[in-house]
């Protein structure tokens, strides 16, 4: 008798557990389904934002670009550029951090003359810049980034999981690939496995890649990565300017195209710039692996560390955001990128479907 009261008050509590994780599976999946619409919407981006703005293409003129910095800080007060970076799209756009006199945060996009083509808030951002925010951090900041990181390891593990499940045992291929031959109430399921035993494979390389980026700078130091660093610089008067820094960081990997840098401050009169080296993970028109520190005061280079001859635990630290966006393997990388979402987003939609059906067939 006792052990039929355990049971009673046992059956209870499993059945509400088992309810809680089915609900928690549906979340997760619908976290899924949200970062499968972001990252469609994101393939091109870059570019999306860049046409809106302008589509005429300007070549890059450092001096200009220096002029529009120093017309930045010239309002006094709290106003400084902070730093500059490749807008990523079109070629030669790029995008500036500055603090504005008032101490306020404000980002302007500029062409390669210096002209300005956007000039917001730190807090106002293109529609399209908001989707990046959401896939990235579901805009909340931290807390986002860690649930985006869990869920992408609950990914990983389902993927797993149901490739195991689907892979086709004693089966031939060709009726696996052929779901329209089920009965009428299993060609959703057959057509779930089908679609899945497609893109499984591809779908683990780029969500890998995403949960290596959430805990890149976790990892960057224990496997042989950390981030380099040299003997801080004092500054010296005036300086040699952005001009000289970014064209001596150029020459120092020939061939190379700029994509940003830090500034110098006043305990530390050093450019970090970071430029693509041709041959790179990365596309012509976007971001780069290789750094060049310059000297602030005179232009001259403190160090050069490129990609290419970069040891191993390094290029494999540069890997995930070029095999996350597919551009490692060029334009047609980044359109399977792209059907990996549309994938995604399949499989989540049928997969909530057949999970609606169980559970509904269960509760009859």
């Amino acid at each position: 008798m006792a052990d039929s009261i355990g049971l009673d008050q046992q059956a209870p509590t499993g059945r509400i557990a088992a309810t809680v994780f089915r609900w928690l599976g549906a979340a997760v999946a619908l976290i899924w389904l949200l970062l499968a619409v972001t990252g469609i919407l994101l393939t091109y981006h870059f570019e999306i934002n860049d046409r809106l703005l302008s589509s005429a293409e300007t070549p890059k003129d450092f001096a200009a670009i220096e002029q529009r910095m120093n017309a930045l800080e010239a309002d006094g007060g709290a106003a400084k550029v902070n730093w500059i970076w490749t807008t990523a799209g079109l070629k030669d756009r790029f995008f500036i951090n500055y603090t504005a006199a008032d101490g306020s945060s404000r980002n302007v996009r500029i062409a390669g003359d210096g002209s300005v083509l956007l000039d917001t808030g730190g807090n106002q951002r293109t529609a399209l810049e908001w989707v990046r925010e959401i896939h990235l951090s579901l805009a909340s900041g931290a807390v986002g980034e860690w649930i985006l990181a869990i869920s992408g390891i609950v990914l990983l593990g389902a993927l797993i999981r149901g490739l195991y499940r689907m892979w086709p045992r004693g089966e031939r291929w060709g009726d696996v690939f052929s779901p329209r031959r089920g009965a009428p109430g299993e060609r959703l399921e057959r057509w779930y496995r089908a679609i899945g035993l497609v893109g499984a494979v591809p779908a683990f390389v780029v969500v890998g890649a995403a949960v290596v980026i959430f805990f890149e700078h976790s990892i960057e130091g224990p496997i042989g990565a950390p981030p380099i660093n040299l003997p801080a610089v004092a500054p010296e008067g005036e300086g040699a300017g952005f001009a000289a820094a970014a064209r001596a960081a150029e020459a120092a990997i020939p061939g190379s195209r700029f994509v940003g840098t830090t500034m110098p401050t006043r305990e530390d009169a050093t450019y970090r710039a970071w430029v693509n080296e041709p041959g790179e993970y990365f596309r012509e028109n976007g971001y780069g692996g290789s750094l060049v520190m310059i000297n602030a005061n005179d232009a001259s280079v403190r160090g050069v560390w490129p990609l290419k001859t970069a040891s191993a635990a390094y290029k494999f630290m540069a890997l995930p955001y070029p095999v996350h966006t597919g551009e490692i393997i060029g334009p047609v990388g980044r359109v399977l990128v792209m059907l990996t979402g549309f994938w995604l987003l399949t499989m989540t939609v049928i997969g909530l479907i057949l999970w609606n059906r169980r559970r509904k067939a269960a509760a009859v």
